[in-house]
C-alpha cells in the first residue's frame, strides 16, 4: 500500500534529481496550504498537495488551492508517482 509520505518523498527526490528544492510548506496563520513549494533552476515555481492515492483534498484544501491559483500560481495535487512525473516533465 502506498502512503501520502511514500508520494512526498519521491516528489522531494525527483525535485532535486531535477536541480530543484521541494520546501515543506506551512503557514501558521493559514490552515490547508498544499504541502510542498517546489522552486527550480529555470526560475519555475510550483505548489503541490500530496496524497495518498485516490484520496481527495479536504474542502479547506481545495479553497486555498483555488486562492493561490487565482494569484495566478501553479498548483498540483498528485496521488502517485505518475501525476508527479507529468507535472515535472511539462516544466
Amino acid at each position: 500500500m502506498i502512503l501520502e509520505r511514500d508520494i512526498e518523498n519521491y516528489l522531494v527526490r525527483r525535485v532535486k534529481d531535477m536541480g530543484g528544492v521541494a520546501y515543506k510548506f506551512t503557514a501558521p496563520s493559514r490552515r490547508g496550504v498544499p504541502d510542498r513549494l517546489c522552486v527550480f533552476p529555470e526560475g519555475d515555481l510550483v505548489f503541490i498537495e500530496c496524497k495518498a492515492p485516490k484520496k481527495k483534498p479536504t474542502v479547506l484544501q481545495v479553497k486555498e488551492i483555488e486562492r493561490l491559483r487565482n494569484l495566478g500560481q501553479n498548483v498540483f495535487v498528485v496521488d502517485s508517482k505518475e501525476t508527479i512525473d507529468d507535472i515535472l516533465e511539462s516544466l
